[in-house]
């Protein structure tokens, strides 16, 4: 990937690389470092956190879905393939909301309750997550990855970041 004058600047982050658009990086360097801090300490935490990196990605990938966001479809379908090692099925499922694999279809009916409704998912939303079986730290992070995400997506978007790897376009050309 490219340096400085690249599109994207990498950032080792306790071992995960990072793609962070050389539009916000420069906004970072004009004095809003604070901003890219944070961010990089909510990755960090949720990379240690309870739910797995493929499940991680399979949010990354329905909200990135569900916000229209082809540069976040792009780099999480690349990583959930070389990384989280997600077959071709999968990815696709998760784009749609659904995974073969009971928790984390039920991780991404809540990240996608917490994007569609901003967060205001009401106590329904969390007992059908506990009656699937996630636990209260698993409902947590679920929402943390789902704001994470949106925070890239809105992030790669307003800067109309362009994709450095293969492009993968919503299926749906109208984001919610």
């Amino acid at each position: 990937m490219g340096g400085r004058d690249g599109a994207v600047t990498q950032l080792d982050q306790g071992g995960y690389q990072l793609a962070v658009p050389a539009r916000a990086e420069r906004s970072q360097e004009s004095g809003e470092q604070g901003r890219l801090k944070g961010f990089l300490g909510l990755f960090g935490a949720l990379k240690d956190g309870v739910l797995s990196a493929g499940i991680q990605e399979r949010i990354a990938l329905a909200v990135a879905e569900f916000n229209g966001c082809s540069y976040c479809l792009s780099a999480h379908t690349m990583v959930s393939r070389n990384v989280a090692k997600l077959s071709d099925e999968e990815i696709e499922a998760a784009r749609r909301g659904t995974s073969a694999d009971p928790k984390a279809a039920a991780v991404l009916r809540l990240a996608l309750a917490v994007a569609e409704n901003r967060g205001r998912t009401g106590e329904n939303a969390f007992a059908a997550a506990r009656d699937a079986g996630l636990t209260d730290e698993e409902i947590v992070e679920t929402i943390a990855n789902t704001v994470r995400n949106v925070f890239t997506n809105y992030v790669n978007e307003s800067l109309d970041v362009d994709v450095e790897w293969p492009l993968v376009t919503p299926f749906a050309t109208t984001a919610r």
